[in-house]
C-alpha cells in the first residue's frame, strides 16, 4: 500500500484530498498545526471523520518545527508528499505578513528537506493563481511570466516555486507545483467569499461585494481539484535528457524534474452572477454592500488547464451553480441554518 504524507490534512483542501486518497486505497499520514486562523472546531471535525478510516493517522505540529516534521517522516517513510499546509488568505497577508514568512517559506523549506532526505517518489506542493499578479494576459498559462505578485501571500507562494525548482535540480527530486483557482465547496474555510456570502444571506446581514461586483473568478469545485491532484501524483516529472524535446505546451523545466500545473475550471464567472446563484439556493435576496477594489486584489482570474489535461486526460468540469447548490446544502445541515 502506497503511503502519502499530506500536510494541512485538517484544512479544507487537505481533508478532501486525504479522503479521496483513502477511498482509492492509499494510506494517508496527516500533519496539521490546527492554528486558530479560523474556527479550530471545523478542523477537528474534519480530522475526526478521516480518523474513521484505519489507514489514516495524523500528528499535530507546526511546519516551522523541523524536528516534529522530520521525526514523523522518518517513522512513517511516505512514498509521496503532498504539501498543502500554509498560511492562507490574501487579505490576512496585509495584516500579518510574518505568519506567511514563517509558515510558507520556512515551513516549505522543512518539507523539502524531509523529501530530499527520504528520496520520495514525488513531491507535490500547492501554489496559487495569485502568483499571476499583474499579468493581464488571459487565460493564465503556466508558460506566462509570474513575476509581479500583488500581495505578500502571492510572493511567498512564488518563492516556494523557485525553492522547489532548485531542490529538484540539485537533488533530482521530482516536484510538481500546482496553482489553485478559487476553490470552493462543502467544508470550506469561513474566510472565503462563498462561506461569508451564504452566512450573510441566510442571516439577513449585509455582504461586502468588492469592485461593485465587476470581478471575475475561475471557481473550481473541491472534488474536481482533489481529483486533479490525485492524477498528478502518478505524473511525476522526469528530467529531460534533451531539453529541445520538451513539448511547447509543457512547463517541464529544461534543468530539473520540475513542473508547474494550473488546476482550474477554465471558465470566468462574474462575481455578481455568483451571488445570484447563492441567492437562488438560499431562497432569499442578499443585502449587497458594494465596495471598491481591495488592496492587492485582481479584477479577474482564468485558468488555462491544457497541461493538466495533456498529462492526465482530466479537466475540472463542475458547473458553478451545481457547486454552490452542494455547498449551501452542506452549510444548512452543518449549521442547522
Amino acid at each position: 500500500m502506497r503511503k502519502v504524507l499530506v500536510t494541512g490534512s485538517a484544512g479544507f483542501i487537505g481533508y478532501h484530498l486525504s479522503q479521496h486518497l483513502l477511498d482509492e486505497g492509499f494510506a494517508v499520514v496527516g500533519f496539521d498545526g490546527m492554528t486558530d486562523y479560523y474556527d479550530v472546531r471545523l478542523k477537528q471535525r474534519r480530522h475526526q471523520m478521516l480518523m474513521q478510516n484505519q489507514h489514516f493517522s495524523a500528528r499535530e505540529g507546526m511546519l516551522e518545527d523541523f524536528d516534529s516534521l522530520h521525526d514523523l517522516c522518518l517513522s512513517e517513510k511516505p512514498d509521496v508528499i503532498v504539501h498543502l499546509a500554509a498560511q492562507a488568505g490574501v487579505r490576512y497577508s496585509l495584516e500579518n505578513p510574518r505568519a506567511y514568512l514563517d509558515a510558507n517559506l520556512v515551513g516549505t523549506f522543512n518539507v523539502m528537506e524531509c523529501a530530499r532526505e527520504l528520496g520520495v517518489e514525488h513531491l507535490l506542493m500547492a501554489s496559487t493563481s495569485s502568483v499571476y499578479g499583474a499579468n493581464l494576459e488571459m487565460p493564465y498559462s503556466e508558460l506566462h511570466k509570474a513575476d509581479t505578485p500583488l500581495t505578500f501571500y502571492a510572493a511567498t507562494k512564488k518563492a516556494t516555486e523557485a525553492m522547489g525548482h532548485s531542490y529538484a535540480h540539485l537533488w533530482n527530486l521530482p516536484t510538481t507545483m500546482f496553482r489553485f483557482f478559487t476553490v470552493y465547496g462543502p467544508w470550506g474555510r469561513p474566510d472565503m467569499a462563498l462561506f461569508k456570502f451564504t452566512k450573510g444571506i441566510l442571516e439577513g446581514t449585509p455582504i461586502d461585494i468588492y469592485n461593485h461586483g465587476e470581478m471575475y473568478r475561475d471557481f473550481t469545485y473541491i472534488t474536481d481539484l482533489v481529483h486533479g491532484i490525485r492524477l498528478l501524483v502518478d505524473a511525476a516529472p522526469v528530467r529531460a535528457e534533451d531539453p529541445t524535446t520538451i513539448p511547447e505546451w509543457d512547463s517541464l523545466s529544461p534543468a530539473a524534474p520540475w513542473r508547474v500545473v494550473n488546476i482550474g475550471n477554465s471558465d470566468k464567472v462574474k462575481l455578481s452572477d455568483f451571488v445570484d446563484a447563492i441567492e437562488a439556493e438560499c431562497g432569499r435576496p442578499a443585502i449587497r454592500n458594494f465596495m471598491d477594489m481591495q488592496k492587492g486584489d485582481v479584477p479577474a482570474t482564468w485558468a488555462d488547464a491544457t497541461i493538466l489535461k495533456n498529462l492526465t486526460g482530466y479537466a475540472p468540469r463542475t458547473d458553478v451553480k451545481e457547486g454552490v447548490k452542494r455547498f449551501v446544502a452542506w452549510y444548512r445541515e452543518y449549521y442547522r441554518a
